[in-house]
């Protein structure tokens, strides 16, 4: 019997808000803007993610306002950054309840929340999903959000990570405490559950304790799906034992390659096969009927952008205040254990593939693929077999717009390629993510 054709994971990159990484999305006249506090925006994302055959959507999050261009919020906010507007876990219900495969997850951080809370929510939210939530796991990265909740500090990076480390032990021990069967809901015999089948965690650690158990059952997939994207060497030990999709941006192929290469030798360390880990680099689409009028479409998309607010996404990103600090060296060294090493390298990145220099880098805004369905699909395509990709993150430039566009050109272009599932194959997200 042949092998089954190879086909690639989709995961969305949202938020609660109209602003997605393209800092000139919101300006655009497609941009929905009235209905950001409203039910049915989530309700309709969640049934075109699931139209188009997405594996899921995550909800990207950062834990205040980000304040760290010019030392405050207001180019951030006042200019429609990327902002939470609406706590993800109040939405996700509403999407799990329209929905019957589509994966949804939080952005949840493990330095900042004790693992029973996050043990406790999270199986909830797998519970009344049937089993299709998975989690985004950070660290955080800015003094901000330390400040937030109640810290004078952020810990330095690697003591982030060693704590992320326990704290995934201990809700996978919390989440083990209930055997599978040990709801039994009898009515006849007045039993209802069977308590030798629940037991303690006891987990005691350097940086979490918990006693268990939790008080609600196993769910479906008995825990969430890992999702991850630390960039850094300690982040990719750390996704190397946990993650089951790992998100990452590179500027080009190359750098994609690389990435691929060196997360995938990692797993082995573990005990894990190659394809227990889907690697994902992000991608924003401008689509049109023939190539000119996508170029016309980016275009004028681009020139909705305004560069203060681009400069102030990247100091967030990179930790540092680049008004103030623009060469490298000085950018790493301000930023201290604040700032993602994803977002410095891409800048690096960009930097060495068009000849700029480190701070004009900084001021470009993200990389599109632009072009019609098929040609959108080719550059997919062309990734995808050469050792660049398991699949994508796909981020809106234009919400709801893009996902439409992309649903209605792209997919079926995929699809007929043979390169993504036309149905769902699992009840679970973990199937899903395993079995495209």
């Amino acid at each position: 019997m042949p092998a089954r054709q190879r086909r690639m994971n989709l995961i969305a990159y949202l938020k609660t808000g109209p602003t997605s990484n393209h800092p000139g999305g919101w300006r655009h006249p497609q941009a929905a803007l009235h209905d950001i506090f409203e039910p049915s925006r989530y309700e309709h994302l969640a049934r075109v993610l699931e139209a188009a055959r997405f594996d899921g959507g995550f909800f990207a999050d950062t834990f205040g306002l980000p304040d760290m261009h010019k030392g405050g919020y207001e180019t951030y906010l006042g200019m429609g950054g990327q902002i939470t507007y609406v706590d993800p876990m109040a939405v996700l219900p509403l999407m799990a309840r329209v929905t019957t495969h589509l994966g949804l997850g939080p952005t949840l951080s493990t330095t900042f929340n004790t693992p029973y809370w996050l043990a406790r929510s999270l199986a909830s939210l797998d519970l009344i999903s049937k089993g299709r939530i998975c989690w985004n796991v950070v660290t955080s990265a800015t003094e901000m959000e330390a400040r937030n909740f109640g810290t004078d500090a952020l810990p330095p990076k690697d003591q982030r990570y060693d704590r992320a480390d326990e704290v995934l032990e201990a809700c996978c021990a919390l989440w083990d405490c209930w055997e599978p069967d040990a709801l039994v809901l009898d009515r006849e015999s007045g039993r209802f559950a069977d308590p030798s089948k629940v037991h303690r965690a006891n987990y005691d650690g350097r940086y979490v304790r918990t006693m268990g158990p939790l008080s609600m059952p196993r769910s479906p997939q008995g825990r969430p799906v890992f999702l991850q994207a630390g960039a850094s060497e300690r982040g990719r030990d750390f996704a190397a034992r946990w993650a089951e999709a790992v998100f990452c941006s590179p500027y080009g192929k190359a750098d994609a390659q690389a990435f691929y290469a060196d997360v995938k030798g990692r797993l082995a360390r573990y005990g894990r096969p190659e394809d227990d880990c889907a690697i994902l680099p992000s991608i924003a689409v401008v689509l049109g009927e023939t190539e000119s009028i996508a170029r016309e479409k980016a275009d004028y998309l681009d020139s909705l952008v305004q560069t203060e607010l681009v400069l102030a996404t990247n100091s967030q990103m990179l930790g540092v205040d680049l008004s103030v600090h623009q060469q490298e060296d000085a950018v790493r060294t301000a930023a201290g254990n604040q700032g993602i090493q994803g977002s410095h390298d891409r800048v690096v990145q960009v930097a060495k593939a068009e000849g700029l220099s480190f701070a004009q880098a900084a001021r470009r805004r993200r990389n599109l693929l632009i072009g019609t369905g098929a040609q959108v699909a080719d550059q997919l395509e062309d990734w995808f077999t050469d050792g660049a990709a398991d699949g994508f993150i796909v981020w809106a430039t234009v919400f709801p717009a893009m996902y439409e566009e992309f649903g209605r050109l792209v997919v079926p272009e995929l699809q007929r390629r043979g390169l993504l599932r036309t149905e769902y194959r699992g009840a679970t997200l973990r199937e899903n993510l395993r079995n495209p």
